[in-house]
């Protein structure tokens, strides 16, 4: 259940950061609920080995460099999602992923936790 509202909050962001910033685009629901998808898969499979192999810049920086993993995972959606799902550069890539990672935290503490206690 948890993954499924991650997918749908990311997805909905997709869709809203489309609206409010020039060089990201989102071509439909579909291709937003896509990128949330893979978007996914690349954080379940390709982040740990990104975090295995920067561990030391990560523990340098206390672990701001995983912003710049995450925005890197985003690149990557954008490369495998074609021109559904357009990001143009890093410097926007780190921006949505800094955000995200808040808005996801904030929804992982106010609607996924207290669910678990019922």
């Amino acid at each position: 259940m948890k993954w499924w509202i991650g997918i749908l909050v990311n997805a909905l962001l997709f869709l809203a950061f489309s609206g409010y910033f020039e060089g990201f685009e989102v071509s439909s629901i579909w291709s937003a609920i896509g990128a949330s998808f893979i978007l996914s898969i690349l954080n379940m499979l390709v982040r740990p080995v990104l975090i295995l192999l920067t561990l030391p810049v990560t523990i340098i920086s206390l672990g701001l460099f995983l912003f710049v993993i995450n925005a890197c995972t985003l690149l990557m959606t954008d490369a495998l999602m074609g021109s559904h799902f357009e990001i143009s550069g890093f410097g926007l890539a780190l921006l949505i992923a800094i955000i995200m990672s808040i808005v996801n935290l904030v929804i992982q503490k106010t609607v996924v936790e207290p669910r678990k206690q019922k």
